[in-house]
């Protein structure tokens, strides 16, 4: 059976989360089935100036393998409550896995999902968030946070690298990928929303990171000292680390290792490369320290990656 994702509808939903989730799980009929629900299947308005009426009501809560609130600016949660049968709805479901795209984590907060965890949402709604919800523990410099069973997003085009690492985490990085080339998206951003929060334009003379990340891209299974990344871009050290920052909303070690570890879960994915080889060719040089990496960002170790998502 496919695994059924309930989207959750609220007034005023933002169009461009309902329509660009529910989209990119369409993509893969044969895996995910997608419910748009509402109160009472009750018209619902959109940002867009127009209205949805779903086919279902709260009802399919209940049996979802993931439930998923769209942005919305829906009023009771913007005040902390939500209606009874919201709530009720959402702390009655048995689903696995609950999701929030941008201001979506608002639903979720007032419903007490979030209480204790990180999460995150829309930076422009940090404050107002923090203010109602001083339980959550906030990150608004992320795109999302993963915690598990509990999925938030931060806004807008955020909601589509949570949808892509959530087909990536359970079919993989190539099935994750045949989607994203389909919706013209890139596979996976790094960094964070700080990037996008509006900041003053650099000026003519400064130039990017970007002929360095290229350069790195090329020679992960090599040493990339630093001073060879500044050197590629024709900068300082210093002005390189704090452009780079800028640039990717990260540091360029904790960079290069997120490539790293893209590399080898495709190695790990795609070929018959021992444990040891797929480390060399990703940059990590051993096959303990790959096991490492693995360990720290996806819970599991190469073996398992590979019999999981091969398969997959």
């Amino acid at each position: 059976m496919p695994h059924r994702i309930a989207v959750l509808a609220l007034e005023v939903s933002i169009a461009f989360d309902i329509g660009s989730s529910t989209h990119m799980f369409a993509q893969l009929p044969d895996r995910y089935e997608v419910l748009v629900c509402s109160p009472g299947r009750r018209p619902i308005a959109t940002s867009g100036g127009y209205d949805i009426t779903p086919s279902y009501d709260l009802d399919v809560l209940r049996d979802a393998d993931t439930v998923l609130v769209p942005g919305t600016r829906y009023e009771p949660a913007r005040r902390g409550s939500l209606e009874p049968a919201v709530r009720e709805a959402l702390l009655g479901t048995r689903a696995p896995r609950i999701m929030s795209i941008c201001t979506g984590a608002f639903v979720l907060a007032a419903a007490g999902l979030l209480d204790g965890r990180p999460a995150t949402t829309h930076w422009s709604a940090t404050e107002q968030f923090r203010a109602l919800y001083p339980r959550v523990r906030l990150n608004p410099d992320v795109l999302f946070v993963d915690d598990g069973d509990v999925l938030t997003s931060a806004g807008v085009a955020a909601g589509i690298d949570l949808c892509l690492h959530v087909i990536r985490s359970d079919h993989g990085s190539e099935v994750a990928s045949r989607v994203a080339r389909y919706c013209v998206v890139p596979p996976h951003r790094q960094g964070g929303q700080s990037q996008f929060i509006s900041r003053p334009v650099p000026s003519i003379g400064d130039s990017s990171t970007a002929p360095a990340r290229a350069w790195a891209l090329n020679r992960l299974d090599s040493p990339l000292e630093l001073s060879a990344l500044a050197e590629q871009a024709r900068m300082s050290v210093r002005t390189f680390t704090r452009r780079f920052r800028e640039e990717t909303g990260m540091s360029p070690g904790k960079w290069i290792t997120l490539q790293r570890v893209e590399r080898a879960r495709h190695l790990l994915e795609t070929t018959d490369l021992p444990v040891d080889q797929v480390a060399q060719h990703s940059g990590f040089g051993t096959g303990a320290a790959l096991r490492q990496q693995l360990a720290a960002s996806l819970g599991v170790s190469p073996t398992t990656y590979r019999q999981t998502f091969r398969s997959a």
